[in-house]
């Protein structure tokens, strides 16, 4: 079974474009366009990673990731942060922060060294 990322971004371009470059590599993906959803689908669908925009409309990325860490069964899900912003500090504990507009073969080689 392939291994499933959680795609979190309002952007439906830069959504697409992750889903291509993800299953063009053999992962399964799920989508959320804000962190409310980000937060029933990671219960729902228990990704092994989730990428994470910061800027989005009603709560940003930083809130949903403090959501995330507070719950025991979810918090060790990997989560790299992409984002137009520079917003590293916004989430310290992710495993990578990747700047749009990024480079496909960093992000999927990042995405392998964490969850294979």
């Amino acid at each position: 079974m392939p291994k499933k990322i959680l795609i979190i971004d309002d952007d439906p371009v830069i959504v697409k474009y992750l889903q291509a470059v993800f299953s063009d590599n053999g992962y399964a993906t799920c989508i959320a366009t804000s962190s409310m959803e980000g937060l029933e689908l990671v219960r729902q669908e228990k990704p092994d990673l989730i990428t994470l925009d910061i800027q989005m409309p009603g709560e940003w990325g930083p809130r949903f990731y403090r959501k995330l860490r507070q719950d025991k069964q979810l918090r060790d899900t990997p989560v790299i942060v992409i984002s137009g912003i520079d917003g590293d500090h916004a989430v310290k504990d992710a495993i990578a922060f990747v700047k749009k507009p990024f480079d496909p073969e960093r992000l999927v080689g990042i995405v392998k060294n964490t969850i294979g």
